[in-house]
């Protein structure tokens, strides 16, 4: 993507240098970036509208269409772009809501959960239901992320509450998103399913391709939960054949779930080539977030392939983790009385993973390319720290 200075952007809009650096500050411009003491802003970037004709507008929009289809639904996990041209793909979209929504959704799979919630926040009381449900999907995930649990747990309960209030005569599609955003609020949480929730096969077909490859990971995601390994590694493979399109944000995430399945069942070779095809999915457009999301889950894998050869890139996804981790515990301990672990590195969470499912310290010091003396000091500490004399013992503090 191509950027040009503060004061060619003042020039172009007809405005201040000043104005320009405010704009940026407030995070109105789509794709801006900090440079130093200034800022990037894109070539393409329209110059942001008055705050008042921009509440107008957006409210006008918001209105426009009370009974969405589900192709309004997070435009951008449902839109199949090139890998590295996601942002010319953002700017190409229509000024507006949906655009706003997509940038959010932009923010959080790179990690930037703030800018996210200031972008999709607006919509969280829309009346097009697509807007308002997409709205509450980010919220939820990037306040937890950032610590504000009440905020996502609200975010979650009207996720909920939209369910709930199905009309029994709603369109059958409709109903199908209700669905969809219900089953992955709950199961990427770790959390029981809704009750009364349809079979898939019902609300499947209803979806477009890309919320459809994103709930079939979903699945895959809940089937592994299951400890139905195999099964899920069916799900994914079957989804990533049957596309005919690539779908960069729900292929990045059945990539990685299959990476968990196969971890499961000790085949790192078949895991790290999934989690090599995610990386190069993400990578180009910086979409990392689900990487942080995961590692609990992923065995190590990221230690043994990405923290070598990307490690600015690792460093970043472990930043996120932390983040990530420790408000999702914040939901996921209470609500289900399962005490995963939040007292330990993210070093020692992936050696104590391997260790309470049977891998021994030559096993893992192998894969996490460490030497088996440095493998027993990290399960040592994590050990020591969760208070536990055995190594079956890790099992209850880590994650399924």
């Amino acid at each position: 993507m191509k950027y040009i200075t503060v004061r060619e952007a003042a020039e172009k809009w007809n405005v201040s240098q000043r104005m320009v650096q405010k704009y940026c500050a407030q995070g109105r411009i789509d794709g801006a970036r900090k440079f130093g003491a200034s800022w990037e802003v894109p070539d393409g970037a329209d110059k942001p509208l008055d705050p008042r004709a921009a509440k107008k507008q957006s409210a006008q929009q918001d209105t426009a269409c009370a009974d969405p289809s589900p192709q309004g639904l997070m435009p951008l996990m449902n839109a199949a772009f090139e890998p590295g041209r996601c942002m010319e793909y953002i700017g190409g979209m229509p000024q507006g809501p949906q655009r706003q929504i997509a940038l959010a959704e932009y923010y959080y799979f790179s990690g930037r959960p703030e800018e996210a919630i200031r972008k999709a926040e607006r919509h969280l009381a829309s009346q097009n239901t697509a807007l308002c449900l997409s709205a509450c999907l980010i919220c939820a995930y990037a306040n937890l992320s950032i610590g504000c649990i009440p905020q996502a747990r609200s975010a979650l309960a009207q996720v909920q509450s939209t369910l709930e209030s199905a009309d029994v005569d709603e369109l059958p599609q409709l109903r199908a998103v209700k669905v969809f955003f219900a089953a992955t609020a709950a199961v990427l949480l770790h959390l029981p399913l809704p009750s009364g929730l349809p079979p898939v096969r019902e609300y499947l077909p209803l979806l477009p391709p890309g919320l459809r490859a994103f709930a079939l990971y979903v699945q895959a995601h809940y089937t592994y939960l299951q400890g139905e390994y195999e099964k899920s590694i069916g799900i994914v493979e079957a989804t990533l054949a049957m596309q005919t399109e690539v779908y960069p944000i729900p292929f990045i995430y059945l990539h990685l779930v299959a990476v968990m399945d196969h971890m499961s069942l000790r085949q790192p070779e078949q895991a790290q080539a999934h989690l090599l095809a995610a990386w190069e999915l993400a990578r180009k457009d910086d979409l990392i977030e689900a990487f942080g999301e995961h590692h609990g889950l992923l065995g190590g894998m990221l230690e043994a392939v990405l923290k070598k050869d990307w490690p600015e890139d690792f460093k970043r996804i472990i930043d996120i983790t932390y983040r990530f981790s420790a408000g999702w515990r914040k939901i996921h301990n209470p609500d289900t009385g399962h005490d995963v672990a939040d007292n330990l590195t993210t070093t020692e969470f992936a050696a104590a993973m391997l260790a309470a499912r049977g891998w021994t310290n030559q096993e893992i010091g192998r894969h996490m390319d460490v030497s088996a003396n440095t493998v027993k000091r990290h399960i040592s500490a994590a050990m020591q720290k969760l208070n536990v004399n055995h190594r079956q013992d890790l099992k209850k503090f880590m994650l399924q």
